[in-house]
Parts: C-alpha cells; sequence; structure tokens
C-alpha cells in the first residue's frame, strides 16, 4: 500500500467515525471550558511532590490536541497539547463512566479532546491528570504525520503551516519570538516620542523605493494602483504636516526574485524623526539592536548559521568606496567613480552590468557581489552614492555621496537610513533623472510625485529616516537560515491539482 493510498485508507476511517458521532448527536460540542493551561500547571504545580498532591488535591480542566496515547488494557497515558505546551493524561476504565473508556480507545491521534481530573504524579515522576472526566470536541480526519519525518519536507512546512506548527515546537518559539519583536520595536519608539500610523497599501504612484510593484486595477475610479513598495513618501509628508517622529510597522509589496532573502510580500519598520540626521539614526539603530537581543535573548552574543555574532561591540563604521578597496586590494580608490574603470572592474569580476549605469550603480554592482556577504559582524556602511539614493540628502562635503548608511549583520542587509533629503527642488529634480531612467526601460525606477513635492514645497524639518527588515531580524534572532521560516505563510508555486484532496 503507497502512502497515499493509506492516507486515504485512515481518512475514510475516521469520516465513517463522525458520521457515526452525528449519528448520536452533537458532533461539535462548544459547551467546555477550560480552566488552565499546560504550562500553568507544570508552573504552579511543577515543584509539588505526589505526597504534596494527595494532601491538597489540585482538580483541573484542561483541553487540547491529543498527540500521543498508548492503551494499556484497563489504562492508557496520552498527551494534551495546547498553545503553552503538553500535559499528560492517566486514563483508567473504572474511573469513567461506563462506555468513555471504550470511546476513548477509538479517538484518534489529532483530535481535539477536553478532560477533567485531579493532578499526581507517575512512578516515572511525570506531573498528570488523573482523568475523571472525557469529552471528544473535534474529531481529526487528518492523521498527523510521524513525527520527525513527515515534517522534514520544508515545501509542506510551508505550504500547509498549520501542520508545522501541530508538530513543532521549535516553529512555535520562532512565532512567539517574532511577536516579541516586534512588541519591542513598538515600546522602544513609544518610549522615545514616536506616533505610530498607518499609510495607504495601495498608492496612485509607487514610491519610496527603487523596486518594481505590484499593479492591481481600481473598478469604481477606473483607474491602475499599485500595492506599496515602502511607505516612506506618506511617513514624510506626516512630518511635513508636524507628526515629527512617526513609524510604521507595515507590509510592503515588490515584484521581484524570491530568494531565502525575498518574499513578494514582507515586513518592515520604517520611521522618520525631525530634527535628526543620517549619524542620530545610527546611534538609535545600534542601540535598538543591541537593546533588543539583552532583553529578549538576555545576552549581546548569538550564533546564526554556526557563525557567532556579536552586538556587544561598538558597530563598525566605513563607507561604500572603503569597503569595496578592502575587498578588492587591486582596484585604486582614485577611480572608483571613473565609469570605464568600473565597467572593467565589474567585466573581470563577472558582475553584470546595464549600458546607463552610471558610476554610482556601477559601485553598488562591485559592493553587493564582493564585499556585502563577508559583512558577518554588524556594520554600518555609509557614503552611499546619490545614484541610487534618490530620497537622501547629498552630502555637503562630497555631492556623488549621500548622508546614508546600510547596517548588515551575517553577511545581509538589517537596515537602511539617511538623512531625508528636505530640498524640494533637488528632490524635483532627481525624481525627473528617475522618470528618464523608467523611459529607458528600468522598471525599477521612480514615478514623479507631483504631490510630495507639493508637500515638500511647504517645508519639512532636517529629519532622519530608517527602514528595518524585520523579517531578517527575527531570522538572525531566531538562527533561521531562510525569510520562510519566520512568515506564517510565505508565496509559494501554485500546487498540483489533487494535492489538497483526500
Amino acid at each position: 500500500m503507497t502512502d497515499e493510498s493509506r492516507e486515504g485508507h485512515l481518512i475514510a476511517d475516521r469520516r465513517r467515525k463522525l458520521e457515526a458521532l452525528r449519528e448520536r448527536g452533537n458532533a461539535f460540542p462548544n459547551d467546555f471550558r477550560r480552566d488552565t493551561l499546560a504550562a500553568s500547571v507544570q508552573r504552579t504545580y511543577g515543584s509539588w511532590s505526589d505526597e504534596h498532591l494527595a494532601r491538597e488535591p489540585v482538580r483541573v480542566r484542561v483541553a487540547g490536541r491529543m498527540m500521543s496515547r498508548r492503551v494499556m488494557g484497563k489504562a492508557s497515558f496520552a498527551h494534551l497539547q495546547d498553545r503553552s505546551g503538553q500535559i499528560q493524561l492517566f486514563v483508567q476504565r473504572d474511573a469513567l463512566a461506563d462506555g468513555l473508556y471504550r470511546d476513548f480507545k477509538s479517538w484518534d491521534i489529532g483530535d481535539i479532546v477536553a478532560a477533567e481530573g485531579e493532578l499526581f504524579r507517575t512512578k516515572t515522576g511525570e506531573l498528570s491528570i488523573r482523568t475523571s472526566d472525557m469529552r471528544l470536541l473535534v474529531k481529526s480526519l487528518r492523521p498527523l504525520p510521524e513525527k520527525y519525518h513527515g515534517l522534514a519536507d520544508q515545501e509542506i512546512r510551508y505550504r500547509q503551516r498549520y501542520l508545522d506548527l501541530i508538530m513543532s515546537e521549535d516553529t512555535r518559539k520562532v512565532f512567539r519570538m517574532r511577536t516579541r519583536m516586534i512588541r519591542y520595536l513598538r515600546n522602544f519608539l513609544d518610549a522615545l516620542e514616536f506616533t505610530e500610523v498607518e499609510t495607504p497599501m495601495m498608492q496612485v504612484i509607487a514610491g519610496g523605493a527603487l523596486a518594481r510593484p505590484f499593479v492591481t486595477h481600481h473598478n469604481a475610479l477606473d483607474m491602475d494602483l499599485y500595492l506599496r513598495i515602502a511607505p516612506e513618501l506618506y511617513l514624510k509628508r506626516l512630518v511635513i504636516g508636524g507628526l515629527e517622529r512617526v513609524y510604521e510597522i507595515n507590509r510592503s509589496f515588490r515584484n521581484e526574485g524570491m530568494s531565502t532573502q525575498h518574499n513578494p510580500e514582507f515586513t518592515m519598520l520604517e520611521l522618520y524623526r525631525a530634527y535628526a540626521d543620517c549619524d542620530d539614526i545610527m546611534d538609535m539603530t545600534e542601540i535598538l539592536v543591541r537593546g533588543m537581543a539583552e532583553a529578549l535573548l538576555e545576552s549581546t552574543a548569538l550564533t546564526w548559521q554556526g557563525v557567532s555574532i556579536d552586538l556587544g561591540p561598538a558597530f563598525r563604521r566605513t563607507s561604500v568606496e572603503q569597503s569595496i578597496r578592502e575587498q578588492n586590494p587591486d582596484l585604486e580608490v582614485a577611480r572608483l567613480r571613473d565609469v570605464e574603470y568600473l565597467r572593467d572592474a565589474c567585466s573581470r569580476r563577472e558582475i553584470p552590468f546595464r549600458p546607463q549605469h552610471g558610476p554610482g550603480k556601477l559601485q553598488i554592482e562591485l559592493f553587493e557581489k564582493t564585499v556585502e556577504g563577508k559583512l558577518v559582524q554588524p556594520s554600518f556602511i555609509t557614503g552611499y552614492p546619490a545614484e541610487v539614493s534618490p530620497l537622501a540628502r547629498s552630502n555637503d562635503a562630497d555631492a556623488f555621496i549621500t548622508d546614508r548608511f546600510e547596517l548588515f549583520i551575517g553577511g545581509r542587509e538589517m537596515a537602511n537610513g539617511f538623512s531625508e533629503l528636505n530640498d524640494a527642488e533637488d528632490q524635483a529634480r532627481r525624481f525627473r533623472e528617475q522618470a528618464e531612467r523608467r523611459a529607458e526601460g528600468d522598471e525599477e525606477a521612480m514615478i514623479f510625485d507631483a504631490d510630495y513635492i507639493r508637500a515638500l514645497e511647504y517645508g519639512m524639518p532636517p529629519t532622519g529616516g530608517l527602514g528595518v527588515g524585520v523579517d531578517r531580524l527575527v531570522m538572525l534572532f531566531t538562527d533561521s537560515p531562510s525569510i520562510r521560516d519566520v512568515l506564517l505563510f510565505p508565496h509559494m508555486r501554485r500546487e498540483g491539482p489533487g494535492s489538497a484532496t483526500g
């Protein structure tokens, strides 16, 4: 019998059991109320001896998914799993109402069960419930995979996250950590008097980043709209309006390739702080990341994919050009802005580029291919070319670069920040340059946003901005190799026909 036919046989058997339950009455009761959780029982009574429990009986009502069962004649053991963990049940035929033990033996692993009884310790010392009453609350129609076998398939884990969560405590820990990290971000910024806001997810103009957007159509307005690639331009409108410290933990969308670092839909923290510059935002970012590690990991030292990383020491700060020179000692710093020299350097390293790429874009191609992956310990890279930073303020001493940084940890970009460009005329000029590139076929170039220019003309105070890739930060803190491991429902290719039938 193949695995597929065996599963079909098991599903059919469970459906017959459900039909029998329907004939007996309400097959899906909703009147049971538990009074405690497995972890609460362990935490409160974990230190009590069996003698203590006998002297002071503790009666509990629990409910959860039955994850295991050992039937031994007139007595059995089972484990129920709720959102907090597992608790063992000791089930005796003579302690239950007539026929209930027989019913219990017909229940299946995966069924959702309620139980009531007194706590005691087994001969092996495990805190358990001596069950006096039980009920089947939900009949599970599909068998759970064999532990350590069925969920070895990564694709099943991603496509059927509900099944992964049932079977894997490690997966549940990842997503609990994600929730704690997002809560920490909010608490950190709220304490600094930032205001959390919400900006449109469907936008008339896809702005705020260099990326290819998803396009949709609004029927009533008869107009195309874009799923946002970043909330930046809306958040800066709010700074102009007087909300001097704003942030949004947002879902953004980019119609680009997928990898262990990229998903079409992802989560960012984006914030703007008036009367701050690039250096202020770098300082704040370092404090934020280090403080999060201290609070949630209880250590600044962590391991990501076998590599030791320490968030405790001061984060290194160096420029794009300096880092390129460090990793490419054959290149001359004095010629790192020469287009032909950079084209030759890229060609010799088999780094693709387009004819319209200027020196700034060529620098970034070199940086991404030869430097980025080697930035394992926390590193701020500064001095990004203006050509690839259309929303960042130009450096006062060197117009080729902007006051912008990116934070790299574990060879991956974690954050992007800069002193914001608040010169309306300069911003309009850069938008026009982006529009020209878009007309030449660059689908990632920005569209001219006339309303944003109009807003800037009212005056935006000197402002520092920051974007943090929340998903990548969660990957770092949970030692997860792929962004799909930290998204509850990552995007996948369409399943084949009949894959969800049974």
